[in-house]
């Protein structure tokens, strides 16, 4: 009798390894999400999510993107749109998956690291019952995945960014922001997961932000901000293939290095800012859960003030 069964081993092995990182990560992000994580979403979140409900006048202290221009036009005097909430929210996760992510000094890579942020944060959102979609991205969408509910396509979604081959070419953050802009009709909490390392308008910025509420949650490794004096040291750009050979001896190039690092990081700081776009930095390093929740609590109290 011949044996018609040609499944490969080792691709057999690999879908176990795949299997078993999924089941991890969802122990994990289940151990981690707890109520107060959970349930932060709708008072950090307040003001997206919502559905229009009338207008009155004006108020100092109310928030100026809710300000009903069409309506001010008219009256002369300003007035803002009031909202009431929704029973659900939807959550949107913009992720970075370009070969920039492979880099980790340690036992986690950014992409490692950029997983683990959207597993717990996906769960949290599980326990709210709001709907969940995904675009990943590196110098173009690769997929968009609708927003939905349910278990089953969480951990789908945290499985295809397990097995996720990352691409070597440069990151456009703006095509993806763009892209989210044109589908989404429906306002929505952006989660913009990367480290922010690549082409970011400042007019894809705002106009993310103004169609729906856009968190940045910047991942970056610590030796992205300092070399160590190692002797010589070849440094490659994952995205680009470029070399670049740098004698870790000298204090003056490990000073540019630093430098230039906090320049680059100023420049995204300042873009974000002038967006109005609040921004989380993370590494791969930290415990990014207690992070978040450091986060929300910062958020609620500016949004209660």
């Amino acid at each position: 009798m011949n044996d018609n069964n040609n499944t490969n081993p080792s691709a057999l092995s690999s879908i176990g390894i795949t299997a078993e990182k999924v089941r991890r990560l969802q122990i994990v992000a289940n151990r981690r999400v707890d109520d107060l994580l959970a349930g932060q979403y709708k008072s950090v979140f307040r003001g997206r999510g919502m559905e229009f409900d009338e207008v009155r006048q004006y108020q100092p202290g109310d928030d100026i993107r809710d300000i009903d221009w069409n309506v001010t036009a008219r009256s002369g005097e300003p007035f803002i749109k009031r909202y009431c909430e929704e029973r659900e929210l939807t959550i949107m996760f913009l992720v970075d998956v370009s070969a920039s992510g492979i880099f980790g000094s340690a036992n986690k890579s950014k992409l490692d690291a950029m997983t683990e942020i959207a597993a717990v944060l996906m769960f949290s959102a599980l326990k709210n019952n709001d709907k969940i979609g995904m675009i990943t991205f590196a110098d173009d969408v690769i997929e968009y995945i609708p927003p939905r509910k349910g278990k089953s396509y969480i951990l789908s979604m945290i499985q295809k960014l397990v097995t996720i081959e990352p691409v070597r070419r440069q990151t456009n953050l703006s095509a993806a922001l763009e892209f989210m802009t044109k589908v989404l009709k429906r306002r929505a909490v952006a989660f913009l997961i990367s480290d922010l390392d690549g082409d970011l308008s400042q007019r894809a910025l705002m106009g993310a932000n103004r169609r729906h509420d856009l968190v940045a949650l910047r991942v970056n490794d610590p030796r992205e901000y300092e070399i160590p004096d190692v002797g010589f040291i070849t440094l490659e750009d994952a995205e680009t293939g470029e070399l670049i050979e740098l004698d870790a001896r000298s204090p003056k190039v490990r000073a540019l290095f630093a430098q230039n690092a906090k320049q680059r990081d100023e420049q995204i700081n300042d873009r974000l800012r002038r967006s109005k776009v609040d921004q989380l930095k993370l590494d791969t390093q930290s415990d990014s859960v207690d992070e978040l929740r450091k986060f929300f609590d910062m958020r609620e109290r500016r949004i209660r003030h």
